[in-house]
């Protein structure tokens, strides 16, 4: 029996992980059978805690980061959780495993000013792929949604009428996000040109690319970057930092921590709440900076 795979199946049925998360996991499975000296599967079934940590100490030395570290074990104990259910092992060893503490880290985010600006020019274009690359700039900073599920948008998601748009989050969680005003524009603006360009019966996903295929993650991803490196120095120009911005905007605004929970589809409130530390030490430096006291 192959248990990589069967941890694999698993993880897609019952925990409805995403394909990212499935190949991460898989690999840092497999990267702990690298280091047990073995490509049978079946030697995960011997493993001891004592084995574990002598990978933690192996990941340390080589200078991998604590939060790979973290993910890897993480991946091992969803592993054996799964593998004691079966009956093919007694217990768990990775449960007691201590794990060193991660550096909190706090997101970057675009000034709102800034976004302004890059939405408010004219340089995308009015053709095809320039209302598509502004629309899809416009909708990661107007709903937060993460990149994997603006990827997956369908034309049945987007309720013009009522205006919202339907999203499915990690592990199936569906959200309703509602769409203001220049993004509903900009929507229905979308939507005609598509319809010129590939007819009323082209593929079902919302954003195409120039050929009419369903967008993959580089080409959003490249597009995100060209468009905030012109609006921005942060170190990180990805589809996640919309996503932070998003969020950090809510929260100056006033915005109730839940609601904004809620919104960015996070599944308790302790992932919403790195952004008040965000805004809290903004404030800080900015008092720091201007206070005569301070």
């Amino acid at each position: 029996m192959d248990h990589i795979k069967s941890f694999s199946r698993y993880l897609r049925s019952e925990k409805r992980c995403s394909e990212h998360t499935l190949a991460a996991y898989e690999n840092d499975v497999r990267a702990f059978l690298d280091f047990l000296g073995s490509s049978d599967t079946s030697a995960l079934l011997s493993v001891s805690t004592r084995d574990i940590r002598g990978w933690i100490i192996s990941m340390s030395e080589s200078g991998m980061s604590p939060r790979t570290i973290h993910r890897r074990i993480s991946a091992l104990r969803t592993l054996y959780k799964h593998l004691q259910v079966l009956g093919e092992i007694d217990h768990n060893p990775a449960t007691i495993i201590n794990l060193p503490k991660i550096p909190r880290r706090l997101p970057q985010f675009v000034q709102e000013q800034a976004m302004t600006q890059l939405l408010d020019n004219n340089n995308f274009g009015e053709g095809y792929e320039g209302i598509r690359n502004k629309l899809i700039i416009e909708l990661f900073y107007d709903t937060g949604m993460r990149l994997a599920e603006m990827i997956s948008l369908r034309l049945s998601d987007v309720d013009m009428n009522s205006r919202f748009v339907k999203v499915q989050g990690k592990r199936s969680r569906e959200r309703i996000i509602p769409l203001p005003g220049e993004c509903y524009t900009l929507l229905k603006k979308y939507l005609d040109i598509r319809t010129e360009t590939f007819g009323a019966n082209a593929s079902p996903w919302l954003f195409l690319t120039s050929k009419g295929e369903k967008v993959y993650p580089k080409l959003i991803y490249r597009i995100v970057h060209s468009s905030l490196a012109t609006v921005t120095t942060l170190s990180k120009k990805s589809p996640h930092v919309l996503r932070h911005t998003y969020a950090s905007v809510l929260l100056n605004r006033g915005a109730d921590l839940n609601a904004i929970k809620e919104l960015l589809g996070h599944a308790n409130l302790n992932a919403t709440q790195v952004y008040t530390h965000t805004t809290f030490e903004q404030l800080n430096a900015i008092y720091k900076q201007a206070h005569p006291r301070a």
